[in-house]
């Protein structure tokens, strides 16, 4: 079966190049012009891997991997004529699995294609010293034994996990892992912290998740 990637773009000239590249190295591809119909077509097909360039005439490219994140765990890789560093970084922590700067050589990028498709099929890992999560398998593991979750705990976990040591407030983490649907002075965050640690504590872990007070919570890195 066809690998399928979606590749969100506006330029029909980088649409037709990349599109051709990508056909030529056996991929089936989708293409949409702009941020809207490229999140319906992710919804309705379903795609292996999401191309997205950055600036799209309707919405925010950041936005979209954001968007795309927030129900599903398919690679992205940006397209983006922004060299500044923060910008970078602002993309891979809306969701992004790598970016290239335009101009680019297509050949580069089917390459990336292909390095973030291998990681897909055997799936990704974290790991931070004896905790292990799988995210795509749904699986917590700390020292060999598997911590017994909660879809929300798992998500939680997962979320802070991704930048272990990064303080994240619970503002934060109420928009990310809740989509900030939680009502104002709600302890929901603090309560599933506190449902983790318990958990954590039997196999010797309850001191990973570090509290900052008056900020919020970080993973520990060691």
């Amino acid at each position: 079966m066809e690998q399928r990637i979606l590749l969100i773009e506006d330029n029909p000239d980088i649409t037709r190049v990349v599109e051709y590249e990508l056909e030529q190295a056996g991929y089936r591809v989708l293409t949409a012009p702009d941020g809207i119909s490229g999140l319906t077509s992710a919804r309705e097909n379903v795609p292996d891997l999401v191309i997205l360039d950055l600036g799209l005439p309707d919405l925010d490219g950041a936005e979209i991997a954001r968007r795309l994140r927030k129900t599903s765990p398919v690679p992205i890789i940006i397209l983006t004529a922004m060299d500044a560093l923060d910008r970078k970084v602002n993309l891979l922590e809306a969701g992004a699995d790598d970016y290239m700067t335009k101009p680019f050589h297509p050949e580069e990028l089917v390459a990336r294609v292909k390095v973030q498709l291998r990681h897909q099929q055997h799936g990704e890992v974290i790991m931070i010293g004896a905790l292990e999560i799988h995210p795509q398998k749904r699986l917590c593991h700390y020292n060999g034994h598997e911590v017994r979750l909660s879809p929300k705990e798992f998500d939680l976990l997962t979320f802070l996990a991704r930048q272990p040591g990064r303080v994240y407030s619970r503002g934060e983490i109420e928009r990310e892992v809740w989509n900030g649907e939680l009502p104002s002075n709600s302890n929901v965050v603090d309560v599933h912290m506190a449902n983790m640690r318990a958990k954590l504590r039997d196999l010797d872990g309850y001191g990973i998740i570090r509290t900052v007070r008056g900020i919020g919570y970080a993973l520990k890195t060691n």
